[in-house]
């Protein structure tokens, strides 16, 4: 059915756009084959970066003389939403890696909790750049899935790759995880398919972890935990605010997590939590009520406001 003229046509999923859900085995279906759409759209974030891609691509063929004007440059995107940020308390941190002690991927939520690595740092981290000896971690790679195919490829930025003081406790972890390897090898013998990447984290034969199967680790994860269902990437968000809250400086901050400048840092990656606003304005109301009762008050005597 075709939108009235002015009108934009509704915004449809990329099942329905391309007819994915079609191709799917017919008990896996879900959205446009039984006549419905699951609304699952692209974010605003998304959009922005295949509108940049779109308009490099146009102005290109503009300076090659193959196009009269760029006319992506004439697309305006509106303000689009903010994702609202919660991430992990203290509490629910504690409660998170309690419950991870007797999962296979320990060590991998240790990294994530205390020193904010991404996903695919983690499943990327190879024993070489783990000095436990020194306590320090490289970041050098990461694992993607790039066209259908596992790849280790480059940091997602250059100031991604850098080097992170480890925390006793993910040294602890890691050496449980390295004990942990040594065993699944032994036990698979010639099923062992290690690659020679000598990654951290692998499966029972050596090899490389799916990314989405430690998405799917992570949420049974929290269920056993009880504590709120949040992404991966929130335990990120969850390193930088507690060390925010702990006192530590932006600058480090922004070292542990690998940005690029420290306004990403402050403006994405720390969240100021409801109880710490709501303790500063007690803190602010006990300045108020000392400054109306105490002697030393500025406003003049008896707090009277007093001509300049």
């Amino acid at each position: 059915m075709c939108p009235r003229p002015g009108t934009a046509p509704p915004p449809t999923c990329q099942c329905c756009a391309q007819g994915k859900d079609k191709q799917r085995p017919e008990h896996k279906r879900r959205c446009c084959a039984l006549g419905k759409c699951c609304k699952k759209l692209p974010s605003d974030r998304t959009v922005r970066v295949l509108l940049v891609i779109l308009r490099a691509a146009l102005q290109h063929a503009v300076r090659e003389d193959e196009l009269p004007r760029n006319v992506a440059r004439n697309v305006e995107l509106s303000m689009g939403t903010k994702r609202e940020i919660e991430p992990l308390t203290a509490k629910e941190g504690r409660q998170l890696l309690t419950a991870a002690r007797d999962n296979r991927l320990w060590a991998a939520y240790e990294l994530a909790v205390r020193i904010g690595l991404r996903r695919g740092e983690l499943l990327g981290l190879p024993w070489s750049d783990v000095d436990l000896h020194e306590g320090i971690l490289t970041v050098r790679q990461a694992l993607q899935r790039v066209g259908g195919e596992l790849l280790i490829v480059a940091p997602k930025t250059q100031h991604s790759a850098r080097r992170v003081a480890l925390p006793a406790e993910c040294v602890t972890a890691l050496r449980a995880q390295r004990a942990q390897q040594i065993a699944d090898k032994k036990a698979a013998a010639a099923n062992w398919k290690g690659t020679g990447q000598g990654l951290v984290f692998t499966t029972k034969n050596g090899t490389p972890i799916e990314p989405r199967n430690l998405n799917r680790s992570f949420e049974a994860l929290c269920a056993r935990a009880a504590v709120r269902k949040v992404r991966f990437h929130d335990l990120r968000h969850t390193c930088a605010s507690l060390l925010h809250e702990q006192g530590a400086d932006p600058r480090m901050i922004m070292e542990v997590l690998g940005h690029s400048s420290i306004r990403v840092t402050m403006d994405i990656y720390t969240f100021v939590r409801l109880d710490s606003q709501r303790s500063a304005f007690d803190r602010v109301g006990d300045v108020l009520r000392g400054d109306r009762n105490g002697p030393n008050d500025d406003d003049g005597a008896n707090g009277a406001l007093s001509a300049v």
